[in-house]
Parts: C-alpha cells; sequence; structure tokens
C-alpha cells in the first residue's frame, strides 16, 4: 500500500488548482481558517462570544458561526470584530 500526500488526495478528488471545483475548497477553507483565527484572537482577550458579540453589536450566535465558518462574514465585519471588539489590526493580502 503506497501513502500519498493531502496534496494528491485533493488533486484526485477535488482536482488539481484552477479548477473551479478545487478553487471552491481552497475558499471554503480560507474562510474556515478566518473563523479559527479570530476564535484564537478572541479566547486571547480572554472575551467569552457574548462578550466580544457586545462590542460590536452583534448577537452571540453570529459570532458563533463566524467562529465556525466564516464564509457568510463581510470585510466591513471583519474589521469591526478585529478593530473594534479585539482591539487589533486587519491585514489582507492577495497573491497573483
Amino acid at each position: 500500500m503506497s501513502t500519498r500526500s493531502w496534496k494528491e488526495i485533493k488533486d484526485e478528488v477535488y482536482g488539481i488548482k484552477g479548477t473551479s471545483r478545487r478553487d471552491a475548497l481552497e475558499r471554503e477553507f480560507e474562510s474556515f481558517e478566518i473563523g479559527l483565527l479570530l476564535k484564537k484572537a478572541r479566547e486571547d482577550k480572554h472575551l467569552t462570544q457574548e462578550q466580544l458579540a457586545e462590542l460590536v453589536d452583534k448577537k452571540r450566535t453570529y459570532i458563533s458561526r463566524i467562529e465556525n465558518d466564516g464564509s457568510n462574514m463581510t470585510l466591513k465585519t471583519l474589521f469591526e470584530i478585529v478593530e473594534k471588539g479585539l482591539g487589533g489590526k486587519v491585514k489582507i493580502s492577495i497573491q497573483i
């Protein structure tokens, strides 16, 4: 039995980079990662979801959804959560 890398499995199941299915997978992963980063930042600030929600005038359930899947969050909301709620700065990069 041969061992395959995660990249090989993704290529086989979702197609190579540049195909629509693979690109959708990559975007979903990036959204998930943003949610994890926000959760870690909130926990590092010793805030509950409820406390963060109050700081940015959102519901706790909305903060929970973002932490579990950041895909439906607007950039405006991202900036509000990071800057107003967590006291941080957002840094976005674009790769071409």
